[in-house]
């Protein structure tokens, strides 16, 4: 500093709460300090903006015919960083406003939530305005000169350390805009390296609407066209994938995209895509859910998670909004009102298009609901209020279409007449609950029956309890006329009742407390017995729920049913059978309707008992 500017230096303190920022940026450590650049080429991009609009109306600008742009020149050796653009530019009452109490609203807030010492600090650095001194994380001292582009505008500098004051002086600059140098750390030495510089850029600033240049170059170190504000008829397919190849580092081709520009109640730009995989890829980008949020092509949030509900997190890609103000955040947006109308719109057009997909190319959503299926039934278990919309798009398979994926609309239209709900059964695996004799009876009849054998099915009921007029309603609890059924059995040769009687009392003594009760079946048609609970409010699902959830539960009593006309129970009552082998058949009768139902707390322990039963058969 020459030293006349010395003498015509003025010197101001900062506001108590500027201070106190300025020594939570200075002193604390932060996982990415290359924040600070970011948040200056935000503000370079907001000056060009602004003096953009203002050339639409008004011709008396300085230097209106400058390429609005912004430069960013290093110098290693001298640990300088500048950064330049043609902006609009700050008179002297300005840059004291902006640079010397900048923070007066947000500083207060700022320091606040920054109170807990586990915050990243630099993740809410923006949300509170106070944004350019992030500056201080990498500087020993800033030096602001900046030109109004007002004509008669004289240039003024601004100059800090990080302490307590700050100094206003004259300034010699003949072109419009504003010019940053900072006096690099020593252990930020690196942003002052070229490689360094385009790399942050790429990251944050890569679709800045204004070009940015390094050094000398004359060659863009931005794209500054972003794919996602081009019309979608000059995008060609190759240059969709490119742009998702090169977001998340995934070799496979997405599944869908979605893109998408809306106007109305706010306006928005999306390009969001489905990946072809639910599980990322070893070298993806992409290590957290979440979509870029993006302010005028200014880089907000990298993990932005409130723009989408939890259910649909596996979506990748692009929110852009000109309704964002930029000095509203940079990195956490949460307390701006405009995020919950952002989530309704891209909420909405994901979920529209995943009704399309369904409707129209059922081959690709029947591969998307493979892969993200579980995700749609998390959201039915999760958000009641978003049941309705997903409820359409579920897919299931049933026992009398077990290969193929039904839709609640399907199974609906195939329903028996006088069906009056929907019914389903839980397992454990696709294939061991078809011989689950629950179904008997709704095998015997052609009753259609929902497969739910994915752990989430149990959380997901909890929230699907009817689709349009019907309720769904489990085999195992379901109120079912067994009297056509009955007549059937009764051409059958059954055990007569005094007999079954005894039988049924062997299996009580045999069973003891383990049950609570036996009795004859009028449901079992090829099974040898079924476990239920008579208690009408008992609810398995939410057994199972909190059996996924390891928490402590009172597993109810069961009572166990037997099937008068099966031949096993015939060959039980012979009078040659000894009763050893008797009470060992009735065992394992009892632990394969426990294994069955998914509830034998060892499975292994039967072994013994059937290579006991293998000898006593053998020996006779």
């Amino acid at each position: 500093m020459t030293e006349d500017k010395k003498t015509s230096a003025q010197s101001f303190t900062f506001k108590a709460e500027t201070k106190q920022l300025l020594n939570i940026l200075i002193h604390s450590l932060y996982k990415d300090k290359e924040v600070f650049l970011r948040e200056l080429l935000s503000n370079a991009s907001d000056a060009l903006n602004r003096v953009h609009f203002e050339m639409l109306t008004n011709q008396n600008v300085l230097d209106a015919d400058v390429e609005l742009n912004i430069r960013i020149t290093a110098d290693k050796d001298e640990r300088m960083l500048t950064i330049q653009d043609t902006g609009i530019g700050m008179t002297k009452d300005e840059i004291i406003e902006n640079l010397g109490t900048i923070a007066q609203s947000g500083a207060r807030n700022f320091i606040e939530a920054t109170k807990d010492a586990e915050e990243d600090l630099a993740q809410v650095i923006g949300q509170f305005g106070v944004g350019f001194y992030s500056v201080f994380m990498a500087a020993e001292w800033v030096r602001v000169t900046s030109r109004s582009y007002k004509p008669r505008a004289k240039a003024v500098s601004w100059y800090a350390t990080g302490e307590d004051d700050f100094e206003i002086s004259p300034a010699e600059m003949n072109e419009r805009g504003t010019k940053i140098e900072i006096k690099l750390k020593k252990d930020a030495e690196e942003f002052a390296e070229d490689y360094r510089l385009n790399t942050i850029i790429k990251k944050h600033s890569d679709y800045i609407g204004f070009p940015i240049y390094i050094g000398d170059s004359e060659e863009q170190a931005n794209a500054q066209s972003s794919l996602w504000r081009t019309a979608r008829n000059e995008i060609t397919d190759e240059q969709y994938n490119d742009f998702y190849r090169q977001m998340t580092m995934e070799f496979e081709e997405p599944l869908y995209r979605i893109h998408s520009v809306t106007d109305a109640p706010v306006q928005l730009f999306a390009l969001l895509y489905i990946p072809s995989k639910a599980e990322r890829g070893m070298f993806s980008a992409r290590k957290e859910d979440g979509l870029k949020l993006y302010s005028r092509n200014i880089l907000i949030d990298e993990y932005t998670k409130d723009l989408l509900p939890e259910y649909l997190r596996f979506v990748q890609g692009v929110v852009d909004s000109e309704d964002l103000p930029l000095n509203v955040s940079r990195e956490t947006v949460q307390s701006s009102g405009l995020m919950p109308r952002l989530k309704k719109i891209v909420t909405g057009q994901v979920m529209r298009e995943l009704e399309k997909m369904a409707k129209k190319d059922v081959e690709k959503y029947i591969s998307f609901w493979e892969e993200f299926g579980v995700f749609l039934k998390q959201g039915i278990a999760s958000e009641p209020m978003a049941t309705e919309k997903v409820q359409p798009l579920l897919r299931f398979k049933t026992n009398t279409n077990p290969e193929e994926w039904s839709s609640l609309d399907d199974y609906v239209e195939r329903m028996q007449e006088e069906q009056k709900e929907i019914y389903y059964i839980v397992g454990d695996d696709p294939k061991s609950v078809l011989l689950s004799p629950h179904l008997d009876y709704f095998q015997s009849q052609g009753t259609e029956v929902l497969l739910l054998t994915n752990p989430m099915d149990s959380f997901m009921l909890m929230g699907l309890t009817k689709y349009k007029e019907y309720e769904l309603k489990s085999v195992a609890q379901a109120d079912v006329d067994t009297t056509e059924a009955s007549e059937k059995e009764s051409e059958a040769e059954k055990i007569p009742e005094d007999e079954f009687a005894t039988l049924l009392e062997l299996f009580k003594e045999t069973l003891g407390e383990r049950v609570e009760d036996v009795r004859t079946s009028n449901r079992l048609s090829q099974s040898v017995a079924r476990l239920i609970v008579a208690d009408d409010n008992f609810n398995p699902e939410l057994q199972r729920v909190y059996r996924y959830l390891g928490k402590d539960y009172e597993d109810p009593k069961k009572t166990l049913e037997l099937n008068p006309s099966h031949s096993i129970l015939k060959s039980l009552l012979a009078e040659n059978i000894e009763a050893d082998l008797q009470k060992e058949i009735i065992e394992q009768i009892y632990d394969n309707t426990l294994l069955v139902e998914g509830l034998h707390p060892d499975p292994s322990s039967m072994a013994s008992r059937i290579q006991n039963l293998m000898e006593m058969v053998l020996d006779k």
